[in-house]
């Protein structure tokens, strides 16, 4: 059985499943192994790990601790109640905005990545070439926030370095609108989140890249990002506090635990709290060499539990609001067995989202494509729910085919 424990419980002998964190947290190989050592523990704790998942059958147990599934329940009735606030509506369809904003996440690309080339070689970020794509992305982002979020979960193991830069640009964005923060405030954010990872550039590609996990030494190289991202955009002319910040404090964590400052509580400027929480959001459900993608569901499950140490919790549920417990692009399975793809968050019911239904589990079949307003009832475009998220690669589909059917 697998249980959640206490860092603090933790005994040579047990059997570690899942060390509760992201994988730029922790400074061991693997996520799984036989504890050994009480060194190990040692930098479990010092990690800033607060719990982690056992395996009794593999190793020593501990008689009290939940099951995960106990765990599990107690969170989903927590989101429950989160997931019904009201959301800011679209002002166009997606199907309007999607061509914009393919188009638009195509150019974000290409810019980043220019600005990484020009980072390896000394020269200072030219922030003119950028206000405009902040521009662009944060007006794409106000006519339906669903269209480019919803793209930029693509990414191919290659370009998931200046793809995340993007995403985590215009989520930063569709973030700081949801919470009611200013224009200037917002596009400042926004320019920091297609910056926060300058420093890369300066991270070996053989690093960045690699297909298994890295050595601590390696560990240690990809840590230095936040620093040197923050000392090449010192020479930027007239680049704001905002961005700065936010390039070297993303990394932090409320309890300490984070780096490189070790900073602590609110001791984190406001926005590289925000910054923290989407970069995790957008490293957990893109895939990567080294890392295979979960669906955004359970991303947003995982980072809600870790808000108890390593997140603004009140933040945490802001962004959760803003992007929906089933963002725009995510595949669902319904009760009836039909998969579908999310299009549009539901203004009131986080749990409830307008879908595209395209293929059916029970003849493992294509569909036609029919659109359902899963707040409604039988008989009103409604009439079915979500019991989960599903892998299009288990299914072998493509969901994002299907997200431009004329629904409207």
């Amino acid at each position: 059985m697998f249980k959640k424990v206490d860092a603090s419980q933790l005994k040579v002998g047990m059997y570690v499943h899942d060390l509760s964190c992201d994988w730029m947290t922790h400074p061991f190989v693997r996520n799984r192994f036989l504890l050994r050592s009480e060194d190990e523990i040692r930098k479990i704790i010092a990690a800033g790990i607060r719990d982690v998942v056992i395996d009794n059958t593999k190793g020593l147990d501990v008689q009290n601790a939940p099951s995960v599934a106990q765990v599990a329940a107690a969170i989903e009735s927590e989101l429950v109640q989160i997931a019904s606030a009201p959301q800011p509506v679209a002002r166009i369809s997606l199907s309007m905005e999607l061509a914009r904003a393919t188009q638009l996440r195509r150019q974000a690309a290409g810019m980043v990545r220019a600005v990484m080339a020009d980072a390896r070689l000394g020269k200072a970020v030219e922030i003119d070439r950028l206000q405009p794509m902040v521009h662009d992305i944060t007006e794409s982002i106000l006519r339906n926030p669903g269209a480019l979020v919803g793209l930029l979960r693509i990414k191919t193991k290659d370009d998931y370095t200046f793809l995340h830069s993007v995403s985590v640009c215009a989520l930063m964005v569709a973030f700081c609108r949801s919470r009611g923060l200013d224009a200037a405030t917002t596009h400042q954010a926004g320019l920091g989140g297609l910056l926060h990872d300058t420093g890369k550039a300066l991270v070996p590609d053989a690093i960045l890249n690699k297909p298994g996990p890295l050595s601590p030494e390696e560990f240690d190289i990809v840590k230095r990002h936040p620093r040197d991202g923050h000392a090449i955009l010192l020479q930027t002319p007239d680049l704001g506090p905002i961005p700065l910040d936010i390039t070297l404090h993303h990394h932090e964590r409320r309890d300490g635990s984070g780096y490189p400052d070790g900073l602590a509580g609110d001791a984190i400027g406001e926005l590289a709290q925000m910054a923290a929480i989407v970069d995790v959001y957008d490293a957990l459900t893109s895939e990567r060499s080294y890392h295979k993608a979960i669906p955004a569901a359970e991303a947003l499950r995982k980072i809600y539990e870790w808000s108890k140490f390593h997140f603004n919790p009140v933040f945490v549920q802001d962004f959760m609001r803003c992007v929906g417990i089933y963002p725009v692009g995510t595949m669902v399975r319904l009760e009836s067995g039909r998969l579908a793809v999310v299009i549009e968050a539901h203004e009131s019911n986080l749990l409830a989202p307008k879908v595209n239904v395209f293929f059916s589990t029970r003849s493992n079949a294509y569909i036609k494509p029919e659109t359902i307003d899963l707040s409604r009832g039988l008989g009103f475009g409604g009439g079915d729910k979500i019991v989960g998220h599903e892998s299009a690669a288990k299914w072998q589909v493509d969901p994002m085919r299907f997200l431009s059917l004329a629904y409207d």
